[in-house]
């Protein structure tokens, strides 16, 4: 846990900037998912960054659709998406409107709300694992496409915000490949994680799925 984190709401400006500066500086930021059985509070330790039609590994690298509207903007809304078809990821909307690049929440510590994160997670071994991982850490916070679009940059009570936390000093952030994103997307070093916290996930490279015959 941390001490004595900032409450205020992260400012829009904060994501209108540069997907690869936004990324990292999203470490040790707290999520707080408001729910009618109550909130939950996670801390930030585990990022990947997307930049949209520059990046091969991107939902928006083929342009705009239906399901990755909200990626072009404005920035610091939630952008969720449905995966594997079981599975659902949420991402933070970043850069100038219209153009498409966004933060895929990896991982975290749960803060406050343990408690009701467990009873979402009952595989979890322990409290490190309630959302150690994107599917997880959608699981734990009860998110799915509904939230699709909300803004996290508010101070009303919405059902998802983005407070300003205590920021990770540079020294303790690390980077490197994102995990699982094939091809050319694949060399990117975008996945950023604070160092030794038992809460990341464990990098796993891309595996090409076999073709039954």
């Amino acid at each position: 846990m941390i001490a004595s984190p900032d409450r205020t709401p992260l400012p829009r400006n904060f994501f209108d900037r540069p997907i690869l500066e936004v990324a990292p500086d999203l470490l040790g930021r707290i999520l707080v998912r408001n729910t009618p059985d109550g909130p939950i509070a996670l801390r930030l330790t585990e990022v990947e960054a997307y930049d949209g039609q520059n990046d091969p590994g991107s939902h928006a690298y083929r342009g705009r659709t239906p399901r990755n509207d909200v990626m072009f903007g404005p920035p610091g809304h939630v952008y969720v998406y449905f995966t594997y078809g079981m599975w659902f990821c949420m991402n933070l909307v970043c850069g100038p409107e219209g153009r498409a690049s966004a933060v895929l929440l990896r991982a975290g510590e749960i803060i406050e709300g343990a408690e009701l994160a467990r009873t979402r997670r009952q595989s979890a071994r322990n409290d490190k694992e309630l959302a150690k991982g994107p599917a997880r850490l959608a699981t734990a916070l009860g998110v799915d496409r509904a939230l699709n679009g909300t803004d996290a940059c508010t101070s009303e009570d919405t059902p998802l915000r983005i407070l300003t936390g205590a920021p990770v000093p540079g020294e303790q952030v690390r980077n490197g490949p994102r995990t699982g994103v094939a091809g050319e997307g694949g060399v990117h070093p975008w996945r950023y994680w604070v160092a030794d916290d038992p809460t990341v996930s464990p990098y796993r490279a891309h595996v090409p799925r076999k073709r039954r015959s």
